[in-house]
C-alpha cells in the first residue's frame, strides 16, 4: 500500500494554488494543514483544497499529524521557514529559489546540515516528461559527445512591476530555471558565464534597472557551450524549447499545444493551435511529478533529487550572469569551494 504523507502547505499565494490540487491528486499525499499568518487567507485556501487552516507556526510544526512541509511562500521567507521546519525534524519541499543571496542560502544549508531532514528544491522543469526524456537520451549517448545545449524560454507577457521589483532580477527569477535544467542535462556546471540584457517591451522594467530580454552563454569544463535566451514578452505564447547537439546527432523538444493537429485547407496550410499560455499550463504535469519524487524519496528513505546544493549552484550562476551584464565580461560563478 502507498504510504501516506500528511502535508502542511505553507503559503496561500500563486504557487500554493499550484500545489494544492497536485497534493490532492496524489494517492500518497494528504493535505493536512494550510498555513498563513493571516488566518483569513488560510481559511479561504482551505475552503478550496481542504486541510485545517492555521496561523500559528509553532502549532503547525509541533502537530504530530504533519509528516512533511511544502514551502510555497515568497522567496524572502524561504530561509526562515527552512530553519524552523528543519529544527522541527520534518521533511521539506521548497519552491525555488532558496533565496536571492548566497549568504542567506548558506544559512539555510547550515540549518539543513545541523538538522539533516530530507530536503528537495522545486526545480519542476526537471520533472517535465519531455525535458526528462531529452536528458535520458543524452545520458544514453544517443548524440555522442554533447557539444552544445540551447534553451528558448519566452513568456507571453511581462509580469506586474511590483513582481519585478521583488524578483531579485531576471536572471535570479527566470533564467535560473534554464540554468538548473541545462546543468542537470549536461551533468556539469559552468566555469564561466557571459550574459547580455536589454529592455525592449516594458520601459517600467528598464526603469527598475532590470531586463525583459537576455542572452546567456555558459562555458562548461568539458568545453561544451550552453546558450539560453529569455524574453518576458512573446506574441505567440509561452515558447519553451530545448536542443542538444552532439557529434553524433541532435535532440529537440518542441512547444506544446492543447490540440496538436496540423490543419490544411483552402485558406491555410500547416495551421496549428496557439501554444499553451504560460507555465501553469505548459508545466502542469511537472509539478505533480516533482511531488511524486518528493514522496518517493521520503518514504523510501533516500535523498531527494534537486538538492539545496543544486539551488546554491544555480543561484551562484544566476548572480554571475547579472554581474556579467553589469561589467561586460565573462564571470566565474562563486560555488563556495575552497
Amino acid at each position: 500500500m502507498t504510504q501516506i504523507l500528511r502535508i502542511a502547505l505553507m503559503g496561500t499565494g500563486r504557487m500554493a494554488h499550484v500545489y494544492g490540487p497536485k497534493i490532492n491528486a496524489h494517492p500518497g499525499l494528504q493535505l493536512e494543514v494550510i498555513y498563513n499568518p493571516r488566518i483569513a487567507s488560510a481559511e479561504k485556501a482551505a475552503a478550496q483544497y481542504g486541510g485545517r487552516p492555521m496561523d500559528d507556526l509553532d502549532q503547525v510544526l509541533a502537530d504530530p499529524a504533519v509528516d512533511a512541509v511544502i514551502i510555497a511562500t515568497p522567496t524572502d521567507t524561504h530561509v526562515d521557514y527552512i530553519e524552523r521546519v528543519a529544527q522541527a525534524g520534518k521533511p521539506i519541499y521548497c519552491e525555488k529559489p532558496l533565496d536571492q543571496t548566497l549568504e542567506r542560502v548558506s544559512r539555510a544549508m547550515a540549518a539543513l546540515d545541523a538538522n539533516p531532514v530530507p530536503f528537495m528544491l522545486g526545480f519542476n522543469r526537471r520533472f517535465d516528461p519531455e525535458n526528462n526524456a531529452l536528458r535520458e537520451a543524452v545520458r544514453k549517448g544517443e548524440i555522442g559527445r554533447v557539444n552544445m545545449l540551447m534553451s528558448w524560454s519566452r513568456e507571453p507577457a511581462p509580469p506586474p512591476i511590483e513582481y519585478v521589483r521583488a524578483s531579485g532580477g531576471y536572471f535570479v527569477d527566470a533564467t535560473i530555471h534554464d540554468i538548473d535544467l541545462l546543468c542537470w542535462i549536461a551533468g556539469e556546471r559552468p566555469v564561466e558565464v557571459h550574459a547580455s540584457g536589454s529592455c525592449m517591451f516594458d520601459p517600467q522594467i528598464g526603469a527598475e534597472g532590470d531586463f525583459d530580454m537576455t542572452m546567456t552563454t555558459l562555458k562548461m569544463p568539458s568545453g561544451a557551450l550552453v546558450h539560453i535566451n529569455n524574453s518576458r514578452s512573446c506574441s505567440y505564447g509561452f515558447d519553451q524549447r530545448l536542443e542538444a547537439f552532439g557529434d553524433k546527432g541532435m535532440l529537440q523538444t518542441v512547444n506544446q499545444r492543447d490540440d496538436n493537429l496540423v490543419r490544411w485547407g483552402a485558406d491555410r496550410t500547416e495551421a496549428r493551435e496557439p501554444l499553451k499560455h504560460f507555465f501553469l499550463e505548459r508545466y502542469d504535469q511537472s509539478f505533480y511529478n516533482a511531488l511524486d519524487e518528493f514522496h518517493a524519496a521520503v518514504t523510501e528513505g533516500r535523498a531527494p533529487s534537486a538538492t539545496a546544493e543544486d539551488g546554491r549552484a544555480a543561484l551562484a550562476i544566476s548572480l554571475a550572469c547579472a554581474r556579467s551584464v553589469k561589467e561586460g565580461r565573462a564571470i566565474a560563478p562563486d560555488y563556495g569551494e575552497s
